[in-house]
C-alpha cells in the first residue's frame, strides 16, 4: 500500500460524518451527490457523474487557479475538460481536509486538496500546457487550499462548480515513485467505494 493510498481512499469521512447528523432530505440529497460526483470523477468515471440523474444538461463551471480563469459553459466543453485531465494524466486528486457548509442552494466550503499533477503542468496554473524539454511521466504532488460553491437545482442536481483557489498556499511535494496513485490504481481502490454508496 502506497503512502497516500489510505487518505485517498477515506477522503470523504469526514463528510459522511457529517451526514449523520443532516435531517434535511434535500441537504442530504445534495451531499450524497457531492460524495458520488467526487468518488466517480477521480476513478475516471466522469460519463457518469455527467448522466442526467446527478448534473444538469447545461452545466457551468467556473475554475480559478493560478491567476486564471477557466470557464466551461455545457456539456461539451465539460465533457472536453474531464478528458484534457484524463489525457494529460491528472485525475488522480482527492481532499485531505474540508470543512462545508450545506444549504438549498447547494454548498459552498473550504478544502485542502492534493493531486497528482506531471511535470508539466506545474506552472502558477495546473491548467498550463506541457512545455517543452518536461518529462510528462515525472509525477508531483500539488497541494493547495480551494474555496468552492457548488450550486443545485430542484432536483438536487449539479448545476457547476465555481472552484477559487489560494494561490499562496501552494505546495509542490515530489513523491517516491512507488507512492503515486494512478489512474488505474485509483479507479480499482475507489471501486468498493463506490459500490458500498451508490444509491
Amino acid at each position: 500500500m502506497g503512502r497516500y493510498d489510505n487518505e485517498f481512499v477515506t477522503m470523504f469521512a469526514g463528510l459522511e460524518r457529517e451526514l449523520e447528523t443532516v435531517e434535511n432530505p434535500r441537504h442530504r440529497a445534495i451531499l450524497k451527490n457531492y460524495r458520488m460526483h467526487g468518488l466517480l470523477e477521480v476513478a475516471g468515471r466522469y460519463k457518469e457523474l455527467l448522466a442526467p440523474d446527478m448534473t444538469v444538461e447545461h452545466p457551468h463551471y467556473r475554475l480559478h487557479e493560478g491567476g486564471q480563469t477557466i470557464v466551461l459553459d455545457g456539456m461539451e466543453q465539460v465533457v472536453g475538460f474531464y478528458e484534457s485531465l484524463m489525457a494529460a494524466n491528472a485525475i488522480v486528486m482527492w481532499v485531505a481536509e474540508q470543512d462545508i457548509a450545506v444549504a438549498d442552494h447547494g454548498f459552498s466550503g473550504e478544502v485542502v486538496f492534493n493531486a497528482f499533477v506531471p511535470a508539466p503542468m506545474l506552472g502558477e496554473s495546473a491548467f498550463t500546457d506541457i512545455r517543452a524539454g518536461e518529462d510528462p511521466s515525472e509525477m508531483f504532488l500539488l497541494r493547495r487550499t480551494l474555496a468552492f460553491v457548488w450550486p443545485y437545482d430542484d432536483r438536487c442536481r449539479l448545476i457547476g462548480e465555481h472552484v477559487y483557489e489560494d494561490t499562496a498556499s501552494r505546495e509542490i511535494i515530489e513523491p517516491d515513485p512507488a507512492d503515486v496513485i494512478t489512474a488505474a490504481r485509483a479507479a480499482e481502490l475507489l471501486a468498493p467505494e463506490i459500490d458500498r454508496v451508490l444509491p
